[in-house]
């Protein structure tokens, strides 16, 4: 519905206006100098955990990945509050922002106020501004044939949020899941810079593979994924054996016509792959002859990252899928 709806309004032109709407990326970019462009974004939710100390933790860690996913650095942060005062005590939502603040000083940027309103359900992100040099920005729209394409978080964050909330799994299968989503973008980005990456998008609401189509068809490009190599949580993958959330089964409808699975992609993988994500991973276009190195440069400031397909000529702007 959102690709209606902005089809209908028009195009925003400015001559420092590096990253707009046109290729849904994940943060808008603005030169403002020869060596300096500002990365605007801003992102909120319900709460998908119970605690409210880690869902300002994830929350944070979510909105600031957008500027992680940009190759910048984040440097302010604003609170965007939605909360029923008459149900949810002051001490909660304390919580929820001491986690959130806890996540914008490990990023190494200052939390300067926010903005609060009465809603009937809570809400809570953060708007995020970072800066990038221009020579450095990343979009979803560089991929290059022959890239190879890095993930670096594990999928199955929301078929395990959706299993908790349902009563399926208890607050310690979840952990594992809390302990990525809280986990920042920033390694991963800062070794992207490094090692010169032509393309990034992180992966949230529309799963790997609504993010990856985005990805294809913003660089004019085919992706080829394999199944086997795409990390994702145990227990995500079996939980998908038997569920798939509304969310899920959106992405799938409004973005599988552009996915080709081979035939033995079992089931369950094909909805781990359209699982909506909080707080995931970067996927990184990059070229061939240095992914190695970028793989050991992360293992060695411990980020897990896996090279899960790569590139293609073939099928421009769709996604094929190989066991």
């Amino acid at each position: 519905m959102l690709d209606v709806i902005l089809k209908k309004l028009p195009q925003v032109a400015h001559p420092d206006l590096m990253v707009g709407m046109n290729t849904a990326d994940d943060a808008g970019v603005f030169r403002i100098s020869e060596d300096t462009a500002l990365i605007q974004t801003v992102d909120f939710f319900t709460p998908i955990v119970d605690d409210p100390h880690a869902y300002g933790q994830i929350a944070a860690a979510n909105s600031l990945s957008d500027v992680y996913a940009m190759g910048g650095r984040p440097i302010t942060a604003l609170n965007i509050c939605g909360f029923p005062s008459d149900d949810v005590a002051p001490e909660v939502i304390a919580e929820v922002l001491r986690g959130a603040q806890e996540k914008v000083a490990e990023a190494g940027a200052v939390l300067v106020g926010g903005h609060s309103v009465e809603d009937v359900e809570p809400k809570f992100g953060l708007s995020v501004t970072g800066v990038v040099h221009p020579d450095d920005v990343k979009t979803n729209a560089g991929a290059r044939v022959g890239d190879c394409l890095l993930l670096t978080k594990p999928l199955g964050t929301g078929l395990m949020s959706d299993a908790y909330q349902n009563g399926e799994i208890d607050e310690d299968d979840l952990q594992i899941a809390v302990d990525s989503m809280v986990q920042l973008n920033r390694i991963a980005a800062e070794e992207m810079v490094a090692y010169k990456a032509h393309g990034c998008t992180d992966i949230t609401g529309f799963g790997l593979l609504g993010h990856g189509l985005e990805m294809a068809q913003a660089s004019g490009v085919g992706f080829r994924i394999r199944a086997s190599d795409v990390p994702r949580f145990d227990l995500a993958l079996q939980i998908a054996e038997g569920r798939e959330g509304g969310g899920l089964r959106r992405n799938r409808a409004a973005r599988g016509h552009a996915v080709r699975f081979a035939d033995d992609v079992d089931e369950a993988l094909r909805r781990l792959f359209f699982d909506p994500q909080t707080s995931g991973g970067l996927l990184i276009a990059l070229a061939s002859d240095v992914a190695d190195a970028f793989l050991e440069s992360l293992d060695d400031r411990g980020v897990m990252a896996r090279d899960i397909g790569e590139v293609v000529a073939e099928h421009s702007g769709e996604i094929e899928v190989r066991a």
